[in-house]
């Protein structure tokens, strides 16, 4: 990390609208990993996914709100940072999907274009997709597309569609949504003039997996999902003129005497030279770490690491590649690693934080 820049930590969490669901936190990697709360926003219930964007000093938060008739719709509340302090200042609410009667179209994942243009939302029990605009201060000003997923897959909890992240490629051609309930993920293209999303097509995953999280290799030409019901990994390689994934490999996230049964995986990251990926387990608790083979997309277990809580919900690696940092959401505590460039490996510094019940961890570096 430059010395003239700042590493804040940004967290979402399950809270209700009196808790502190969104915290602020400094990282001082010279100092082996250190944690320093600066600001809690409160007001918001279960804020559990942010997206932040440094060059406009911005954080994005989902949060939820009834709707009137006994169910629950999404919102997206818009904050001001203040790199010096962390403090942050909102700025904007908007409501995303509407949820008609006692239905839910609450959201659980938040995603945001480089250009400023675009923010995207994942309705897990909505089995929808939200297409949001933003207005030239990088504040959203409507929805203005949904796009509605239908069918179901073998699981129980699989009886209908369970949109859970949505991802752009590398150069935002396209955007992968991976759906749980389907076990499939579904690629897009926004088209700019309408705001509306376009359907390219559909990559299957094996029945049972539960897509939840994906990434791509730094290089551009692999891609990977972690799958939360079987606890696996499956590979990709990837055509970035058509947007096709061609599945290349299947790798279970777990030690051969734990059973898959007792584990559920939420989160997946690269190192930052793409050398190693990691995935979350909640049940193992645990990291694993692949060692990754990037003309093939295939990968090697290299290290299973204890997050030192309960049900690791996700994590994020330091913009340096230095650390990585696990956010136990029934360990209410974020837990500091330093991660080995040259092994891969991670390590436990002892560096630790409290708060409650947190489900995403998000890095941004200032420039001071």
């Amino acid at each position: 990390m430059n010395k003239n820049t700042k590493l804040l930590l940004f967290t979402g969490s399950y809270a209700t609208a009196e808790e502190s669901g969104v915290q602020v936190f400094a990282f001082d990697g010279a100092a082996g990993g250190t944690l320093e709360r600066l600001d809690t926003a409160e007001g918001i219930t279960n804020p559990t996914f942010v997206n932040v964007d440094p060059s406009g000093l911005k954080l994005y938060a989902i949060g939820e709100k009834p709707n009137g008739a006994g169910g629950k719709e999404g919102e997206v509340i818009t904050f001001a940072i203040e790199p010096e302090t962390g403090k942050l200042t909102e700025l904007s609410r908007i409501p995303t999907m509407s949820a008609a009667g006692t239905a839910q179209a609450t959201t659980c994942h938040i995603n945001r274009d480089a250009d400023h243009k675009h923010i995207v939302v994942c309705s897990y029990h909505g089995g929808t997709v939200g297409l949001l605009a933003l207005d030239e201060a990088g504040l959203p000003v409507a929805l203005t597309d949904t796009a509605v997923h239908t069918g179901h897959s073998v699981r129980p909890g699989q009886d209908k569609p369970h949109p859970h992240s949505a991802i752009f490629s590398p150069d935002e051609t396209f955007l992968f949504v991976s759906d749980l309930g389907l076990d499939l993920i579904r690629s897009y293209r926004i088209h700019e003039e309408t705001g509306k999303f376009e359907v390219i097509g559909d990559t299957k995953l094996h029945e049972g997996a539960g897509p939840r999280h994906f990434v791509f290799h730094p290089d551009g030409k692999s891609a990977y999902v972690i799958n939360e019901l079987d606890s696996s990994v499956t590979s990709f390689k990837y055509d970035a003129d058509t947007g096709a994934l061609q599945t290349a490999y299947t790798i279970s996230t777990l030690p051969d005497d734990y059973p898959a049964d007792k584990n559920g995986c939420a989160e997946i990251a690269f190192s930052k030279d793409g050398k190693y990926l990691y995935g979350s387990n909640r049940g193992h608790d645990s990291i694993v770490v692949y060692a990754v083979n990037p003309e093939t997309a295939e990968l090697t277990v290299v290290q299973h690491e204890s997050t030192r809580g309960g049900h690791p919900r996700h994590f994020t690696v330091t913009p340096d590649g230095a650390y990585l940092i696990v956010a136990n959401r029934d360990g209410n505590n974020l837990v500091v690693f330093s991660l080995d460039a040259a092994s891969g490996l991670l390590n436990f510094t002892g560096n630790t934080a409290e708060l409650s019940k947190p489900v995403c961890v998000r890095p941004a570096a200032f420039l001071q």
